[in-house]
């Protein structure tokens, strides 16, 4: 499977937000996009899953333009985890999950095989076995995320795009979802695009980063290629010592007070 932005324009508000982005990505690894606030990458996601229009430029899914597939065909193969999850709606755990296998469904909301198996895989990878019969607005902000992230994995994509997905997360949760997401991306093969705000856990977890700033791609390449001291200092404007990860070697970052 393969990913392609070419020549992705976009203004909002008369201001030029994405001025000409052209990003490859491939499956089997998982990419992160990286930057300070404002700078178009929730947009440039958007533009990805086909829910935000470009000015100029197209999206192609192993070279057929997205803008010209069919919602529920782009569904069988992307799905898309929006920034803040899913809203306190007063359907059950169990209804909102099974809401994703809807693009496997045929006209009279059936399937060839039961999809219950799948479904209750899910919940119980996200921990979400003890909870599936409480209504959603029941649920705290994190429990929400990780409903989400299930939804998804019962739409069985080949393509993940993930919004901020560890939002409203603990440390432990953030881990453990990135962990889970990691384990998915490697047994199924996934593409795995992802918008990410924490610096050292898109180091942890993504193979390739794409540091987005002044409305194009200011460094891409591996963690180590990309989180450097220098480029913080020029995308986020403060000091940072980089350091590598005592188990793994990635770097990791500490912020320099009064820098």
């Amino acid at each position: 499977m393969k990913l392609q932005t070419k020549g992705i324009k976009k203004q909002i508000g008369g201001i030029s937000l994405l001025e000409d982005i052209a990003l490859d990505f491939r499956s089997g690894e998982i990419y992160g996009i990286i930057g300070p606030n404002g700078v178009g990458k929730s947009t440039l996601l958007g533009i990805m899953a086909g829910t935000i229009k470009p000015d100029e430029g197209t999206v192609h899914l192993d070279g057929q333009a997205i803008a010209r597939m069919e919602r529920k065909q782009l569904a069988r193969r992307m799905a898309v985890l929006q920034q803040g999850g899913i809203p306190p709606v007063g359907f059950t755990v169990h209804e909102v999950v099974a809401m994703g296998r809807y693009p496997h469904q045929n006209w009279l909301g059936g399937e060839a095989d039961d999809p219950e198996p799948i479904i209750e895989d899910a919940l119980h990878v996200m921990g979400l076995e003890k909870l599936k019969r409480r209504s959603m607005h029941q649920l705290s902000g994190g429990e929400r995320q990780r409903v989400a992230l299930a939804k998804l994995m019962v739409q069985k994509p080949k393509v993940l795009l993930l919004d901020e997905p560890t939002t409203y997360l603990d440390i432990g949760y953030q881990s453990g979802l990135m962990d889970t997401v990691k384990e998915w991306q490697r047994k199924e093969g996934l593409l795995v695009v992802a918008v990410l705000h924490d610096l050292n856990l898109a180091s942890l977890y993504c193979d390739k980063l794409a540091a987005l700033h002044g409305g194009t791609i200011a460094a891409y390449g591996t963690p180590a290629e990309v989180i450097t001291e220098e480029l913080i200092r020029f995308m986020y404007g403060t000091g940072a010592t980089i350091v590598p990860h005592p188990s793994c070697g990635v770097p990791q970052m500490m912020l320099q007070p009064g820098k």
